[in-house]
């Protein structure tokens, strides 16, 4: 969520959100998450865990595309 929120202050194009998925379990399943940090990009792609910058910024490029952003 840290590395997430660097991105979005840094970029207007870039939003964030957190949920408690034991509030919002029909999230947690929608998006398949089995673990935290669950990373959701556009609510196509994800990232399981901490991961290095380059990798989460990979995520988020290739969830852009799939997107058409």
């Amino acid at each position: 969520m840290l590395l997430a929120n660097a991105f979005a202050m840094e970029s207007p194009q870039v939003r964030t959100d957190a949920i408690e998925v034991t509030e919002f379990p029909h999230l947690a399943q929608r998006h398949h998450v089995m673990g935290v940090p669950k990373t959701v990009v556009n609510g196509v792609g994800g990232v399981d865990g901490a991961v290095p910058e380059g990798t989460f910024l990979d995520a988020v490029l290739a969830a852009a595309a799939a997107q058409g952003s």
